[in-house]
């Protein structure tokens, strides 16, 4: 998909700088979710949190080997400021 995450790099605290497959780029802030607690109670440590990797086959922030990752198209959509316009056709087949 064009939101797939093809780089990122961390910035600072809970920011990273994403560019994606149709060629937007921008910052996304996690720390958000970060203090929604769950999952992601477990990368709240900006040591732990830094240590992400963009899952080679599903193209998003993944950590701890995997086992917690964020939907491509939510950071597209936080970074750019813009919904994924396939989202958009699934939500308003009109658009599609």
């Amino acid at each position: 998909m064009y939101w797939d995450i093809i780089t990122a790099e961390h910035l600072d605290g809970y920011r990273i700088k994403v560019c994606f497959r149709d060629g937007k780029s921008g910052v996304v802030d996690l720390a958000s979710c970060i203090a929604e607690g769950g999952v992601f109670r477990e990368i709240a440590d900006i040591d732990v949190f830094r240590k992400f990797m963009i899952d080679p086959d599903w193209h998003v922030l993944s950590w701890q080997g995997g086992s917690i990752d964020i939907a491509p198209e939510t950071v597209y959509a936080s970074a750019t400021g813009t919904i994924p316009l396939q989202r958009v056709a699934e939500s308003h087949p009109s658009y599609g």
